[in-house]
Formats: C-alpha cells, sequence, structure tokens
C-alpha cells in the first residue's frame, strides 16, 4: 500500500529545480455570486500540471539505454519530451491524429522522436506498449502509475502551501492522474470533486459500475480528458475519498474557457476550463458559506492564437 504523503513530498522535493510553482488567485471574482479560488497550472512548463508527472518518473531511478517512451493525448508526450530533453534523455512519443497540430508542433519542439497514430488514445497507448516490449525502453504512464500520480500530487501540496482555504476543490478528470495525486495527498480534509465532460465519463462511469470501464470519449476536451478508461489508481482513491463526479457540457466548457479570458485574461484549453465548468453551469453548487477553488490545469489551446499564420491575420484565433 502507497505511502502516498511521504511519497508526494519526495516528489515534490525531487522535481523542485525542474517545475514552476504556478500562481494562484484567492477569491477570484468570476461574476457567480461567489468567489472562486483557481490554481492557474497551465503556466507549468509545455502548458500543463503534467511536467511534474514526467520529472518525478524520469528522476526516480535509472533509464535504459533505449530511452524513454510515452503515449498521450498531447499534453503528456509534450511534457514527457520536454523533460527527456532538460534531463539528456532520448524520447519516443506515440499521439492519435486527433491530439491535433498545436499540440503535435508542441511535441516536436521539444525534440522527440514523434509518432502519429490514426483512432483512440487506445491506440497510440497499444502503439508505445508495443515500442517498449521490443526495445527496452521505459514507459511513462500518463496517469495510472505511482511515480506519475505522486508527481502530480505535488500541484495540491503546493497550493496548501500557497495557503489554499477552499473547502472544496474541483478538478477535471481524464485518465485520472491529476485527480489522484491530489486525492492521495488531501484524503478525506477537504471535498474533492471531479468534473467531467458529458462525452468522456471516465471515473463517472466507473462509480457506478463500481470498476474501471471503457466508455466511448469525444467532445470538445478529447485530445486533453480522452482516456477511454479511468486508471484504477484513481478509481481505488475514489472509492476511499468519497470523493463524487459531476459530468459538464461542452457549451459549459466553452463557456468557462470564454469567461476566464474576459474577466482574467486566462487563455486556456477545454479541459483546463472544465472544472470551473461545472461552476458556471451549476453542476455543481456550493452551499451557502462553502468556499471552493477550482484547478486550472491546461493553456493549450488549439489552434494556437499566436501561431505565425494566425496572428498574421490580425485577429486572434476563438478557442
Amino acid at each position: 500500500m502507497n505511502d502516498w504523503k511521504t511519497d508526494i513530498t519526495a516528489a515534490a522535493g525531487r522535481i523542485a529545480p525542474h517545475v514552476r510553482c504556478t500562481p494562484v488567485m484567492g477569491g477570484a471574482d468570476l461574476g457567480l455570486g461567489f468567489p472562486v479560488d483557481l490554481k492557474l497550472e497551465q503556466m507549468q512548463h509545455t502548458g500543463s500540471f503534467k511536467a511534474r508527472g514526467a520529472f518525478n518518473t524520469l528522476l526516480s531511478g535509472d533509464v535504459p539505454g533505449a530511452g524513454i517512451v510515452a503515449a498521450s493525448g498531447g499534453n503528456h508526450g509534450a511534457a514527457v519530451a520536454y523533460a527527456a530533453a532538460r534531463l539528456g534523455l532520448k524520447a519516443r512519443i506515440y499521439v492519435p491524429q486527433m491530439a491535433g497540430p498545436a499540440k503535435i508542433a508542441l511535441i516536436k519542439e521539444q525534440g522527440a522522436d514523434l509518432v502519429i497514430v490514426e483512432g483512440p488514445y487506445a491506440n497510440a497507448l497499444k502503439a508505445a506498449r508495443s515500442y517498449e516490449a521490443q526495445t527496452g525502453a521505459m514507459q511513462i504512464h500518463g496517469y495510472d502509475a505511482p511515480l506519475t500520480v505522486a508527481g502530480q500530487g505535488t500541484v495540491m501540496q503546493e497550493w496548501e502551501d500557497q495557503g489554499l482555504a477552499a473547502d472544496t476543490v474541483l478538478i477535471a478528470v481524464g485518465g485520472g492522474g491529476l485527480i489522484a495525486g491530489a486525492m492521495a495527498w488531501i484524503g478525506s480534509r477537504r471535498k474533492i470533486v471531479a468534473v467531467e465532460p458529458e462525452l468522456a465519463p471516465t471515473l463517472n462511469r466507473a462509480l457506478i459500475a463500481g470498476a474501471p470501464v471503457d466508455v466511448e470519449v469525444g467532445g470538445v476536451a478529447a485530445n486533453a480528458l480522452g482516456a477511454t478508461r479511468i486508471g484504477s489508481i484513481c478509481h481505488d482513491l475514489a472509492l476511499s475519498a468519497g470523493a463524487s463526479s459531476v459530468l459538464v457540457s461542452d457549451a459549459a466548457i466553452t463557456r468557462a474557457q470564454q469567461l476566464l479570458w474576459r474577466q482574467l485574461r486566462q487563455l486556456v484549453e477545454p479541459a483546463g476550463a472544465t472544472a470551473l465548468a461545472a461552476l458556471i453551469s451549476g453542476a455543481y453548487r456550493p452551499e451557502p458559506g462553502e468556499r471552493v477553488a477550482a484547478l486550472v490545469c491546461g493553456g493549450n489551446i488549439a489552434p494556437d492564437p499566436l501561431a505565425p499564420d494566425v496572428a498574421a491575420g490580425g485577429e486572434m484565433a476563438q478557442a
């Protein structure tokens, strides 16, 4: 059984020289009738929290001569490629075509060997596992591995060190690595609410079924929250913590993106706005006096609004 507190504390010390301490906004006024605490993790290296788990994994043991391999919907691949480059390691990243040109370009910028796979994320994961078996490369799983979860848990440890006062924290869920790390650190000290797109309800369906199950995924956040099955670590921690799951529509996610830009000038991808979407849509309604927080977890918008071909047109592409 994992001693998660010890593992996350060790991870925080291990990765500290390599990751950013991302800023927070306490009591942000978003016109909802109540304040919301925010952590702006989209300002992390490569635009998401994923660098934390990648560095923790790579710094926790020896890497074989064959290098490392990862499957990703985009953000995990960019983070692994970034961490590998900073540590002088060879990396191969498999991504589905649905990752989109912006995230594919971001991975290429980090210098990794990139392979684009047809079909969903599951196909990319299958290809990565095949490469691992053939070459002996080290697989870095995007969410269902203890070192990944411990690395992502440093987000919540850091947020509490920054003075988090919320009773309830809302976190977007794809494969479950981020929320698993949060639950591992928080335990039952605060309420954690999983927020998932209606078109990618992996944890929601697992909680109903009593075990991880395969689901069809789609929608505006699929290239970040598009895992077809929740990680076993996340599912087990959700049962232990009594975490709940709420579902939000694509329209609510898009409205949350727009709100973050218009009110706070924070430009985020759909997945990064998904937690906030639960508050603006009413999928989660705080009780009177309940203080809530939302984790903003990704900033890799497609298309990149400041890419040369977009910026030259004189108008920012709509998120």
